[in-house]
């Protein structure tokens, strides 16, 4: 079991950066992928980017170039910089941590990014 707190959302204007943080309540090296997902009104939930625990990293075609993800194993912490935001990237941003073929899927309760034209 593992607990998951999303942090950093708010509200930002169009063009700019936020950097949101996930803390796991224990090791995050256990588990094959950490995540961020996001959820706007409406729309199904999305995956936004995805780094295994060997590093490899994966992005969502609409903010390729402008997110990044990264993970601190010692401090038990999964990022997301967020840099030229969009308007269409306000949504609820949710972290998950998975090792799926064990049956581990676990997930945040979210932050809300919200971002002004």
């Amino acid at each position: 079991q593992v607990q998951l707190v999303e942090s950093g959302g708010g509200l930002v204007q169009a063009g700019g950066s936020l950097r949101l943080s996930c803390a796991a309540s224990g090791s995050i090296s256990r588990f094959n992928s950490m995540a961020w997902y996001r959820q706007a009104p409406g729309k199904q939930r999305e995956l936004v980017a995805l780094i295994t625990s060997i590093g490899s990293t994966h992005y969502a075609d609409s903010v390729k170039g402008r997110f990044t993800i990264s993970r601190d194993n010692a401090k038990n912490t999964v990022y997301l910089q967020m840099d030229s935001v969009k308007p269409e990237d306000t949504a609820v941003y949710l972290c998950n941590a998975a090792r799926r073929e064990v049956g581990w899927d676990y997930w945040g309760q979210g932050t809300q990014v919200t971002v002004s034209s």
